[in-house]
């Protein structure tokens, strides 16, 4: 036995949910929504964490087997005082998603306030101090998910501006100044995703192309369904998509997953690969724990075919 289970192509760690608010050394409001790095021989991940107040903050939690963690009792970031930031981060920070290059590890991440949402970029060798970059997109914008390797010689990040609910790319040469945008991934009336996606963690390089672990929410009569898929995208050229999941990978069914501050999702800000080509992928149920899924890359891959 692996200590998985389930229905779908992601299987279930037998021990979820692995970080609920009972687990914390302190009282919030509630826990989601993780990045997740390799670091130190350890497993990092940097959640979100809403406070009694409603404002949001990133707090590290870490694993020497991936399984059990330990959730820091102080924040890593919080809302900046900063006159740059302290406007668009008003309500918090919050849904990192982590890309390790160039010796340290960036953040992007999401800046909240009564004015909307941006994105933001941050950077940190150790995970102790943290430096912003800036904010990178205007108002709505979310899930930013930056690439772990230039592409065409220049960084490239991938957002989701809410209007259109589509997956877009765009470029830089520095990090702070973005642009030559394309849209990479639109939802699709009909399916699984026909209302809105987003990007569910950094593109993971593999010799096919950019895996992409992506959200898709649908419309139903009893509300919105968040589930996860899979996109391939091309390694030259990633705002050409090769294939893409015409199912989901991963679709609430537990009751973690199911019930909670939001219900019926399940959302993810990163994932790792093993050396084994094992997906390890990190995901929030209901917007009120962190939980754990696996599965073979050749799963993943065959279902984008």
């Amino acid at each position: 036995m692996d200590g998985t289970s389930g229905r779908d192509i992601i299987r279930r760690w037998a021990g979820n949910p692995l970080i609920t608010p009972s687990d914390l050394s302190f009282q919030c409001s509630d826990i989601c929504n993780a990045g997740v790095t390799l670091f130190r021989d350890e497993c990092l991940l940097l959640v979100t964490v809403e406070a009694l107040e409603g404002v949001c903050g990133l707090y590290v939690a870490r694993s020497k087997n991936g399984h059990q963690f330990w959730v820091a009792d102080k924040p890593f970031m919080l809302r900046s005082r900063d006159e740059r930031f302290a406007e668009a981060e008003s309500y918090g920070v919050r849904d990192a998603r982590i890309t390790a290059a160039d010796g340290a590890y960036y953040i992007a991440y999401v800046a909240q306030s009564d004015s909307g949402f941006r994105v933001g970029l941050a950077r940190t060798e150790d995970f102790v101090s943290v430096e912003r970059i800036g904010l990178l997109s205007q108002p709505d914008t979310k899930n930013g998910a930056l690439f772990p390797a230039k592409v065409k010689g220049r960084h490239a990040i991938l957002t989701r501006p809410e209007q259109g609910a589509s997956i877009w790319i765009s470029y830089s040469d520095d990090l702070t100044y973005w642009g030559g945008s394309e849209v990479v991934l639109t939802p699709r009336g009909g399916f699984w995703d026909a209302n809105k996606v987003g990007a569910a963690g950094p593109p993971i390089e593999i010799d096919e192309g950019w895996l992409l672990i992506y959200y898709g929410e649908k419309i139903t009569s009893c509300g919105p369904l968040y589930r996860l898929g899979a996109a391939l995208l091309d390694k030259e050229d990633p705002a050409r998509v090769i294939s893409r999941s015409n199912i989901p990978i991963l679709t609430p069914r537990e009751h973690y997953e199911r019930i909670g501050d939001i219900g019926n999702l399940v959302f993810s800000c990163g994932a790792v690969l093993t050396e084994d080509r094992t997906l390890r992928l990190y995901y929030g149920g209901s917007d009120s724990c962190i939980c754990l899924g696996t599965a073979a890359l050749a799963d993943v891959l065959h279902v984008c075919i």
